[in-house]
């Protein structure tokens, strides 16, 4: 897929997420790259959405895995209803389902991360395995690892 088909199709996923997740904010990998860059303020929370199988591949360095499927939010009852939260998946519909959770929860500074870990890998930005720097994301499937450069995705294992 080249980078014109590639930012259409995130241009569009964008319009979809937000027309049936209205009230959950974006942020963009510049802005959270900022943000997690800026030691005068508290660091944001970063969840990722995505499944062991994609945590264990790569992952934002500051990540925390959490299961976008589930209704117990218990792994989060210590965390300031204040506290800064962004949520990413590979793309960005499981995380803007997540959010919508933490929202419901009272939860009040959640923001999903627009075209998730695939484009915060696509804008080359560093990514972890194992507490080391590597450059290849899960590409979830066939279909939707379309979106992610081909030089960024890991081989099957």
């Amino acid at each position: 897929m080249n980078s014109r088909v590639r930012s259409l199709t995130f241009n569009f996923l964008k319009l979809l997420l937000k027309f049936q997740f209205p009230t959950i904010e974006e942020i963009n990998c510049n802005q959270l790259a900022q943000l997690l860059l800026d030691s005068a303020k508290p660091p944001p929370l970063v969840l990722d959405a995505r499944s062991p199988a994609e945590y264990a591949v790569s992952h934002i360095e500051t990540a925390v895995l959490i299961d976008p499927l589930t209704d117990d939010l218990a792994a989060l009852s210590t965390v300031s209803k204040d506290r800064l939260i962004v949520v990413y998946c590979a793309v960005g519909y499981r995380s803007a389902k997540l959010a919508q959770q933490l929202d419901k929860a009272g939860m009040k500074c959640i923001y999903n991360l627009s075209g998730g870990i695939f484009q915060w890998a696509n804008e080359g930005r560093l990514m972890f395995r194992d507490d080391r720097p590597t450059q290849v994301v899960h590409p979830y499937n066939a279909i939707w690892g379309k979106l992610l450069k081909s030089s960024y995705h890991a081989q099957e294992q």
